[in-house]
């Protein structure tokens, strides 16, 4: 068999389905953020589309906590967590997000990846006979860790509370159940109904695991999440975050009682054989996490920010999902044309935003996938809205009615 052959023809695939990702090397300005050097493309870029919801990446306690740590404690951890790699400050951590979520414990892994992969694997793969049933939309560290599990697998329709229950109660009344799900779905930006799941959890006798990463250090009176804004944390088994996003750090987390937590320490690969996070990232995240717990500045802004250019896309007839998140994911509907915007944005406007195509989305629901933060100023907004009109212009796609009004 000629291997590089197959790898080609399977790259030019891609291409041809306008499904290949181009990667913008880009050097974010510290103190600067969302302004960027690219190294593949103009040289100024404003970044549109990053997961740094808050700019907290490049929030002066996180980075004086970062070069105390390593001025203290040097470059890496040194080893697991098991032999040499737990440091004070990764105990630190750990503390913060357990009272963040208000549980007994928690623990840190390297990405939120790899604690969903590992967290679901491990339990789904150890309790006899445990049936999980998992949201058609969850992402794929979670279905990654339910396969890996080997553990029998129900997939509910995306968000559909009557499909869930209707699956819940055609399982063995006896048989250990665990309901996998997210708080906000990132590409749709969509909120789960977490009390009424907990409820159909209560009665069918289900641990419920909610993944948080799209919502930690956004949502509650200290950055806790949907289920915190909403009341609802001490009603779910796991709640899974990260801390790369809105923390604007690295690493991925569960938090749920002493006993889940130890169990999974106790037995999860994906936990026991890794290197630890560098103790600096560790001081960071605990930085991001003690200072979002006291502010609301961040959230507030982020917020007014979201607004604002979903205003700005009404006026101008761009469609956009609507939904009650962060995230406006703004539909083009073909990859080609995706891609071309993505492309003409960044070399022509000096604005970056990532094309979303399928395998990400489903085929004819491509995208731009916005994300506003605090730190995006009203130049920024205007220059970010007069260019996506012209290109829509340019590519003749619909808009909205409301905008010939």
């Amino acid at each position: 068999m000629d291997y590089q052959a197959f790898f080609r023809a399977k790259l030019e695939g891609l291409r041809a389905e306008g499904n290949y990702r181009d990667f913008a090397e880009l050097e974010r300005k510290c103190g600067a953020f969302p302004q960027a050097k690219c190294h593949s493309g103009p040289e100024h870029v404003t970044v549109w589309c990053s997961n740094d919801y808050l700019g907290m990446g490049q929030h002066p306690a996180v980075l004086s906590a970062m070069h105390d740590a390593l001025d203290s404690t040097g470059a890496g951890a040194g080893g697991t967590r098991n032999i040499s790699g737990t440091t004070r400050a990764h105990v630190e951590l750990e503390k913060e997000l357990a009272d963040l979520h208000g549980k007994d414990a928690a623990l840190l892994f390297t990405s939120g990846y790899v604690s969903n992969w590992a967290a679901l694997g491990t339990l789904a793969g150890s309790i006899p006979g445990l049936v999980v049933l998992s949201d058609a939309l969850n992402h794929a560290s979670m279905i990654e860790g339910i396969r890996h599990s080997r553990a029998q697998k129900v997939i509910w329709k995306h968000n559909d509370l009557n499909d869930l229950e209707a699956k819940l109660a055609a399982l063995p009344a006896n048989a250990p159940k665990l309901i996998a799900f997210e708080s906000v779905y990132s590409m749709d930006g969509d909120i789960a109904p977490i009390k009424e799941i907990c409820d159909l959890a209560d009665r069918f006798g289900a641990m419920t695991y909610l993944d948080e990463v799209h919502a930690v250090g956004l949502y509650g009176p200290r950055g806790g999440g949907i289920a915190e804004r909403e009341g609802l944390m001490d009603r779910l088994t796991v709640i899974e975050g990260t801390l790369g996003k809105a923390f604007g750090v690295m690493g991925g987390y569960i938090a749920a009682s002493v006993e889940l937590c130890d169990f999974v320490r106790s037995f999860a690969s994906g936990f026991i054989f890794t290197t630890a996070l560098p103790p600096s990232v560790a001081a960071g995240a605990v930085a991001a996490v003690r200072h979002l717990k006291e502010s609301n500045t961040e959230r507030e802004e982020q917020h007014a920010k979201v607004s604002d250019v979903r205003t700005r896309l009404d006026e101008i007839g761009l469609p956009h999902i609507d939904n009650s998140s962060h995230i406006i994911p703004v539909i083009v509907g073909d990859p080609n044309k995706c891609k071309f915007i993505s492309d003409i944005l960044m070399r022509d406007y000096g604005i970056y935003i990532q094309p979303i195509n399928y395998p990400t989305v489903p085929k004819g629901t491509e995208r731009l996938r916005i994300t506003p933060s605090p730190v995006h100023s009203k130049a920024d907004i205007d220059h970010l809205i007069n260019a996506l009109g012209t290109l829509w212009s340019q590519c003749e796609l619909v808009r909205h009615p409301l905008a010939a009004q």
